[in-house]
């Protein structure tokens, strides 16, 4: 996607986080790069990784093996505190979701913490079997 054919730079948290999902689908790198700050720390602590910086945060998007897309499940924010919720099926490996719990400052991504993981990657412990159902969602 084209800068021209992109809307208007979002401003409203809420947006900018609709938007980042939006642009990482589109596979609009620059237009990804425009919604984080120069300065942008993400987390990942399932992994153990930290992004710091635009190009770094950028690039992991970037080189991520294709054969995905992400369906944004819900978004909620509170001020500059945005959750969002996705869900990404990636061709040939599974279905991963992640929680993303991100601030965002003056129209930018200035942080962000994401848990992600694959559906049904943790087996249930035995003992919860007489407790639970398997989760359709």
């Amino acid at each position: 996607m084209t800068h021209a054919a992109r809307t208007a730079q979002p401003q409203n948290p809420a947006e900018v986080v609709t938007a980042l999902w939006e642009r990482m689908e589109g596979r609009d790198w620059e237009g990804l790069a425009e919604l984080l700050a120069p300065d942008v720390v993400v987390e990942w602590p399932v992994t153990g990784e930290r992004f710091v910086g635009r190009g770094n945060v950028v690039a992991v998007n970037r080189e991520y093996p294709e054969g995905w897309h992400i369906r944004v499940l819900r978004v909620i924010a509170a001020g500059e505190d945005v959750v969002s919720e996705v869900e990404v099926p990636q061709l040939g490996v599974g279905v991963f979701r992640a929680a993303s719990f991100w601030t965002v400052r003056g129209g930018q991504v200035i942080a962000g913490t994401e848990y992600w993981t694959e559906r049904g990657g943790d087996p249930a412990p035995a003992w919860r079997a007489r407790f639970a159902q398997a989760s359709t969602g």
